[in-house]
């Protein structure tokens, strides 16, 4: 697998959060449900590298659910060096979650805490064991993430659900962006919800206002969204869209319960 990412998120409401300061998993007070919902990241291989730096805090600073991320992928590859530089750009209130889509995720876990990540999301694929990889991930003061590819099912990732934070469903083969969004992804994600309520769910891939209602209604509260915003001529009414329609979604599903 090539690639991977960082997402810089500060979530309006989550179950979780990190305490100011702080980059343990100190967890502040649970807020209602659907406060959970609405958090967006925006891709910054959208980006040319000559205005990568800026595109990345302009991103930042168009709301608080807005969302810096990094892709290593095989047209375009950085990593740690760039985590520690947009930390020092942008400070300790992004939350950055790194999308590791590489073959051997166990290799650069230390070096992205080092650099500020908050949150560590590997491939299921990539390894042969997660349980090993979590617990790595976790004593080196980052939250977790569990990716899965289109063809995998979700079922192999059911087994771990419990010990991650973030399940993250791809609705494009990871790699590129600009793919078309697969809805059929989505009774992975309806399944997840159902079978893990409290769980955050991310999708990423082909995202943006035509898609995203597909992916709240079935149960996702966290978006990944990268042409749909950095190539909008208003991002911000984007993000505001993307954040709304998964607000809503989630407080429906908290008053159906």
């Amino acid at each position: 697998m090539g690639g991977g990412g960082a997402r810089a998120a500060r979530p309006i409401g989550t179950k979780s959060w990190l305490a100011p300061g702080s980059r343990g998993l100190t967890r502040s007070r649970e807020p209602a449900p659907w406060r959970r919902a609405a958090r967006s990241a925006h891709p910054s291989s959208t980006a040319t590298w000559p205005t990568w730096g800026p595109s990345a805090c302009a991103c930042w600073t168009r709301g608080p659910t807005t969302c810096t991320w990094m892709h290593f992928v095989p047209n375009i590859t950085f990593g740690h060096p760039v985590v520690e530089s947009l930390r020092k750009q942008l400070g300790q209130d992004p939350f950055f979650d790194m999308h590791m889509m590489v073959s051997r995720p166990e290799q650069w876990v230390k070096p992205m805490a080092v650099a500020g990540a908050n949150q560590y999301t590997f491939h299921l694929e990539a390894t042969e064991n997660p349980g090993a990889l979590i617990k790595d991930i976790r004593e080196n003061g980052m939250k977790v993430g569990l990716a899965i590819k289109p063809g995998t099912t979700v079922e192999y990732l059911a087994p771990w659900a419990n010990q991650i934070d973030m399940a993250l469903v791809m609705t494009v083969e990871p790699g590129f962006g600009g793919q078309k969004f697969m809805e059929d992804m989505m009774p992975k994600v309806h399944w997840l919800r159902t079978q893990f309520p409290t769980l955050d769910i991310e999708v990423d891939g082909g995202v943006g206002p035509d898609t995203v209602q597909k992916c709240a209604e079935a149960g996702a509260n966290m978006i990944v969204s990268g042409s749909a915003i950095m190539r909008s001529d208003d991002p911000r009414s984007v993000i505001n869209l993307l954040r709304n329609v998964c607000s809503e979604a989630a407080q429906k599903r908290s008053l159906d319960r």
